[in-house]
């Protein structure tokens, strides 16, 4: 039985007992493309089935109370109305028409563009003059676009304006540092026509240099001041720049914005060398990105191998051999004392190291971190954690400063059973929305699960959980064809996995310490994985 017309599409996908229980899977509808299918508590939801991040298959995915959860990069949908809970990602999902016909044949009716894209942009109340309430975002990175949308869908009509400290709009920064030649077009959330359309004032090329919270004011670098009711600060972070000689040269990089990206792709070529100082995420997304358009790429790092101190001591062994196996060098245990100009006097050509060697160099990307953008606050009365550097706020989000919100790499925030300062897209995301929330006064608390994302040489490095120290680490599969599991431990429980070749793993461990349930070392015995069936 199969009906349509141009803008629908309606037909029986399956028998109502070819789905069970707390079950998912996903059905053709006719020829517009699959649809996901859940049951639960006996009743039956359907809804897009790609994740509206990077499009990952969910029924492959992590189905929780209420939610489905993305194999890959973790974001959650509600599976009764597809509402995004979760990030990363902006979208929701379509929620389809469900009906179970005499006989069983169970009968979806959809929008057929809804069923081919899988995504939902979720309602947004208009504009209205008539409130004078005005709500200053501040920052054009993950965080401020998020903010901005989660405050008109949660029916706020008074005036929102956008500060971006870039050009751009906000765009997929993630991607600046995998594909450094990735098009600006092609990363970009929104139009600005879909922000003049939802009445989102947005200021591009525009820096905040200073809040006033007294008078409610935020000062910006044009000279013009902005009043405002409520504040959301999502400003980020600062890539580190080495206070090393010759660290101005033309040629040394960081990796933060898309001009940055630009900036290193254009000086790419097969008989240039590249050197990468600092082995972090950053910098070693970008050697694997270059080691095949140049002549050399060669990493340095202070540490034994990359990633010890978040991945541990044998995972990060096998990445770093992962990219040795690529043609990537590797100076560790070591540092750069001094970036050479070479006969130009203003271009970097040549760096030297702690033991007094050189390397040839006409690119060197530095990826050493970053440090929360707080100094505008400086002598407004925000409190600022004194290590990190972020804006110390509540479970709410909220500051010290009653209508002064922050979210993001720049928050010290409650994450878990502790407070930290996180640098993850997802958790900037989940931060804006709950701060919106609690902007239009639907008081909501942050209760989320960290969830990071790499990609090397087409491998997928997901991690979940938080453990900025861990005592052991306890590996389940093989490091050496990079399908394993990596357990954290943190006195008698896992605070945090990390996979390679292994979805859903890290979304089913997210989902399991979203619950409030505990993991424990003696649940990874004798068998580390009996724990991916046992709490499902």
């Amino acid at each position: 039985m199969t009906s349509s017309n141009d803008d629908y599409v309606e037909a029986i996908v399956c028998q109502e007992s070819d789905i069970q229980e707390n079950e998912m899977k996903a059905f053709q509808l006719e020829d517009a493309g699959k649809i996901l299918l859940v049951k639960q508590n006996g009743k039956l939801s359907a809804i897009g089935s790609k994740c509206t991040h990077y499009g990952a298959p969910l029924h492959t995915g992590v189905l929780g109370n209420g939610r489905v959860r993305c194999p890959w990069h973790g974001a959650c949908f509600n599976i009764t109305t597809g509402d995004i809970e979760d990030f990363p990602g902006l979208d929701s999902l379509p929620c389809y028409q469900v009906e179970v016909q005499d006989g069983g044949g169970v009968k979806v009716r959809a929008r057929k563009e809804e069923v081919k894209s899988s995504k939902r942009i979720k309602h947004m109340t208009s504009r209205d003059k008539a409130v004078s309430t005005t709500f200053v975002v501040v920052g054009g990175g993950p965080a401020g676009a998020v903010c901005v949308e989660t405050l008109r869908q949660e029916g706020f009509k008074g005036r929102i304006v956008f500060v971006c400290k870039e050009q751009a709009l906000p765009y997929d920064r993630v991607k600046t540092s995998k594909a450094l030649d990735v098009k600006l077009e092609s990363i970009t959330f929104r139009t600005a026509s879909f922000y003049k359309e939802h009445g989102i004032e947005v200021l591009t090329g525009t820096e905040v240099i200073g809040l006033n919270p007294e008078a409610k004011v935020v000062k910006l670098s044009s000279g013009k001041e902005l009043k405002y009711d409520s504040v959301f600060l999502g400003t980020g972070s600062d890539a580190h720049r080495p206070p090393i000689p010759g660290a101005e040269l033309k040629n040394v990089f960081v990796v933060r914005t898309i001009e940055d990206s630009y900036g290193i792709h254009g000086q790419l070529g097969p008989e240039k060398h590249v050197v990468i100082l600092g082995a972090s995420f950053v910098g070693m997304e970008a050697a694997a990105y270059c080691v095949e358009k140049v002549k050399s790429v060669t990493v340095i790092g202070r540490d034994t191998v990359p990633f010890r101190g978040v991945l541990g001591e044998e995972v990060g062994a096998r990445l770093m051999a992962l990219h040795k196996e690529k043609g990537v060098l590797f100076k560790m245990e070591s540092g750069v004392t001094c970036f050479l100009a070479g006969p130009s006097g203003d271009t970097v050509h040549q760096v030297e190291l702690k033991d007094g060697s050189t390397l040839p160099a006409d690119v060197c990307i530095v990826g050493i971190g970053s440090s929360p953008a707080t100094k505008f606050l400086d002598g407004s009365g925000v409190n600022i954690d004194n290590k990190s550097g972020g804006i110390i706020v509540n479970k709410y989000l909220e500051s010290n400063i009653p209508g002064v919100y922050a979210g993001g790499d720049n928050a010290y925030a409650p994450i878990l059973d502790t407070a930290a300062c996180i640098g993850h897209w997802q958790l900037a995301q989940y931060h804006a929305r709950i701060a919106a929330l609690n902007m239009v006064g639907k008081q909501t608390e942050i209760q989320t699960v960290p969830f990071f994302w790499t990609m090397l040489f087409g491998k997928g490095v997901r991690f979940a959980g938080y453990a900025p120290k861990f005592d052991e680490v306890v590996i389940a599969g093989s490091l050496e064809d990079l399908k394993f599991v990596a357990h954290y431990i943190v006195g008698d429980r896992v605070a945090a996995v990390a996979t390679v070749g292994s979805d859903p793993v890290a979304a089913k461990f997210a989902e399991v310490i979203s619950t409030g349930k505990q993991l424990l070392k003696s649940d990874l015995q004798p068998d580390a994985l009996a724990w991916t069936e046992k709490f499902y």
